[in-house]
C-alpha cells in the first residue's frame, strides 16, 4: 500500500525535523552547557526516526 498525501507530507516534515534535531544534538555537543538538552535532544531524535521508519512500514 502506498503513502497517501497526508502521509507523504508527515514523513517530510519529520525528516526535516530529524535533520534540524540532528544539527542541534551537535551543536548541543560542542557546547556542554546544559547536559539535559543533549538526552533530551537525542530522545527527540529517536522519537522522530521511530515516527518515520512506522511511515515507510505502511508503504
Amino acid at each position: 500500500m502506498a503513502l497517501d498525501k497526508k502521509q507523504k507530507k508527515q514523513l517530510d516534515l519529520d525528516q526535516k525535523k530529524l535533520a534540524q534535531l540532528r544539527q542541534q544534538l551537535s551543536g548541543a555537543k560542542k557546547q556542554l552547557d546544559d547536559p539535559d538538552e543533549v538526552r533530551r535532544l537525542e530522545q527527540d531524535i529517536a522519537t522522530t526516526q521511530a515516527r518515520i521508519d512506522k511511515l515507510k512500514e505502511q508503504a
